[in-house]
């Protein structure tokens, strides 16, 4: 029986990673088992310990991967493309209506609440390194001066995203998406102290 490569070996860990990271978001974290995991990268459950130790271990992975996933959305955004731009791409109908493609955050905080430290730990590099992504785009002078700040636009982001979701009344959703994208920008301008 032939071994496969590095590549390959590597090639699948990234393609779990990618299909646990949309059904996280999809049925949570809780309702998301290993053999529904391996089933949607195409792989067999034997093939799961391979590449990660325990659940855990692919939750605390998929969480970081998810977020680098994220920055590199917004650093595809045209170039030029400033503040605005980023929260109304997050505080877009699409973005809410596609949980599977979008933040891990809006999809899976609570449950991440819940998760070991290695887990919250990914979480918070992660995190901090949107929030000082956006600062970047805020006050390029002085970037840290304004952490604080795009951290609470984050989470205002991440509350309107998850509260549009839930509300049935589309256009009342459409509403709070545009009330939070002029919340969130009026907080990073210093309007909302």
């Amino acid at each position: 029986m032939a071994r496969y490569g590095k590549e390959h070996k590597e090639a699948t860990r990234l393609r779990i990673l990618e299909a646990a990271g949309r059904r996280f978001k999809r049925d949570g974290i809780d309702g998301s088992g290993i053999a529904t995991l391996m089933a949607d990268a195409g792989l067999t459950n034997g093939a799961f310990y391979a590449h990660f130790t325990s659940k855990d271990d692919l939750v605390a992975t998929a969480v970081a991967d998810q977020l680098r996933t994220q920055r590199e959305r917004y650093r595809q955004l045209p170039t030029g493309s400033g503040i605005e731009q980023v929260v109304r791409a997050y505080l877009s109908a699409e973005h809410r209506d596609n949980p599977p493609e979008g933040c891990p955050s809006a999809a899976l905080l609570d449950e991440i609440a819940r998760c070991d430290d290695t887990t919250k730990q990914a979480y918070t590099q992660g995190i901090l390194a949107i929030a000082d992504d956006l600062a970047i785009l805020v006050a390029p002078q002085d970037p840290a001066s304004v952490r604080a700040r795009t951290l609470s636009a984050l989470a205002l982001m991440i509350g309107t995203l998850q509260m549009s979701r839930a509300i049935a009344d589309r256009r009342l959703a459409d509403e709070i998406l545009e009330q939070g994208v002029q919340n969130t920008l009026a907080l990073l301008n210093g309007r909302g102290r």
